[in-house]
């Protein structure tokens, strides 16, 4: 178990996240797979949390995150979501042709 540190607190604070994209298709393969665990790991970075473990399969995303105090686990998802789907339907068109609706993650995690 290590500990992190904040400027007035000691804190150990462990999600474990999984998502799925939208209608379980199984995109997540080749250079979209290993842009998505790129990007994954450019967000969580920015926002200093820290990636434990992480698995990214033909359909969905597994990560073992260590994060602050001051996110809640719904903002870290929104972030993550929010950014990997954007940059994936500017770089992949066969993605954004797959998901016209512009959804690349289905709701929850």
């Amino acid at each position: 178990m290590e500990y992190r540190y904040g400027s007035h607190t000691v804190f150990n604070i462990e999600y474990h996240f999984v998502w799925v994209t939208k209608y379980r298709y199984h995109v997540l393969t080749g250079g979209v797979a290993l842009r998505v665990r790129e990007l994954v790991r450019q967000t969580c970075e920015a926002f200093e949390i820290s990636i434990i473990k992480g698995v990214v399969s033909k359909d969905h995303v597994h990560i073992l995150v260590s994060a602050p105090p001051t996110m809640a686990p719904s903002e870290i998802m929104r972030r993550i979501k929010g950014r990997t789907s954007s940059k994936l339907f500017q770089e992949f068109p066969m993605i954004k042709k797959r998901y016209w609706g512009r959804h690349f993650w289905a709701r929850g995690y």
